[in-house]
């Protein structure tokens, strides 16, 4: 057995164990792949849990890259699914499993009020609370920060961007916003922008949660985020700012990355699946979400929110075709990996 082998049956293993250990030896009535950090998410399945009366395998991702691991294991598995929800963190490999053919149409209840954008139109997957890409400030360095900064435009000038930063869109959210540039200008449009931000001075980092510790350290200026990163930030009192980018006449606007919940092709517990898959799209969810320490923004204007939690309706949002994205993704990863990894 190569070490390669063994790591991954120790993994696997692993993982079995955690399962077992939460069903408390009972089998389970419904298999959760989960790509949301454990602190956030398992709360809720245990809600739903007690709310139901039914058993969740709540199977967290054990890899760095999250959506893009269980999205492998779920191609892995396609023809012997052992998965039967998909809650996924991002959207772009939700949209590559849908291409692939991996997921199943529902469309759940309760979700009449969820945006046309936010939820595929044939039913194949939901979205629910997301994060929003902002930048964030340190108002010690930059004092006027709120007023001076504006969005991309800050990273391509030569007198702010030497002190700015953004992580290297190879996972998550970072390649996501990267996939959605693709889709709107194109593969060489986009890595040309790239370019001129590192010339620029734009230092590319290894994550969203890097940049803004670089920045409430005073290490950067500014960087861009996401929104939670920035709450975490806030909430243990750094000296940083929040910026809501791109809000002028022309900008792209505020761009959006929600949760996704789907129903896997062939789910063991169809059943089962479609209630998780309503609990988890639910209002209530969203609301739950909206008020713990991730602060994600409800795509429901009703749902209740804290005060800094954005809503959504007070700014100008990106334009998205998820389904471009995604290709996008699909089609110039791979391109998008060896320009930065070069």
């Amino acid at each position: 057995m190569t070490r390669f082998a063994r790591l991954a049956l120790t993994l696997s293993l692993g993982a079995l164990a955690v399962s077992l250990a939460a069903c408390g030896g009972r089998p389970a009535d419904v298999v959760l792949y989960c790509a949301v950090d454990r602190a956030h998410s398992e709360p809720i399945v245990r809600a739903f849990e007690e709310h139901t009366g039914l058993k969740v395998d709540f199977v967290p991702d054990i890899e760095a890259s999250k959506s893009v691991g269980h999205r492998r294991r779920l191609q892995e598995e396609a023809n012997n699914p052992r998965c039967d929800v998909f809650w996924n963190n991002e959207i772009v490999q939700t949209v590559l499993l849908q291409e692939q053919g991996l997921l199943a149409p529902y469309t759940p209840q309760g979700s009449e009020d969820i945006p046309a954008v936010f939820k595929d139109p044939e039913g194949y997957w939901t979205a629910f609370g997301a994060r929003g890409r902002v930048l964030i400030a340190n108002t010690e360095l930059l004092p006027d920060a709120s007023s001076r900064l504006t969005g991309m435009a800050d990273f391509l000038n030569p007198e702010r961007a030497a002190r700015a930063g953004m992580a290297k869109p190879l996972t998550g959210t970072t390649a996501t916003h990267a996939a959605w540039l693709i889709a709107d200008r194109g593969l060489q449009a986009t890595l040309a922008q790239f370019d001129a931000m590192r010339a620029a001075g734009t230092a590319f980092g290894a994550s969203n949660g890097q940049m803004m510790r670089l920045v409430r350290d005073g290490e950067l200026d500014f960087a861009w985020t996401d929104t939670d990163d920035v709450r975490t930030a806030l909430a243990e009192d750094y000296p940083v700012v929040q910026i809501v980018p791109d809000q002028g006449p022309g900008d792209d606007g505020l761009l959006v990355i929600p949760n996704t919940v789907m129903l896997i092709k062939g789910a063991p517990h169809p059943d089962a699946a479609q209630r998780l898959i309503d609990y988890l799209s639910s209002a209530e969810v969203e609301e739950m979400l909206a008020h713990g320490p991730s602060a994600q923004i409800p795509v429901r204007a009703s749902v209740p929110r804290p005060a800094h939690v954005l809503a959504l309706q007070d700014y100008e949002l990106a334009e998205v075709d998820w389904a471009a994205v995604g290709r996008a993704y699909a089609e110039h990863g791979a391109a998008l990996d060896a320009h930065f990894l070069r």
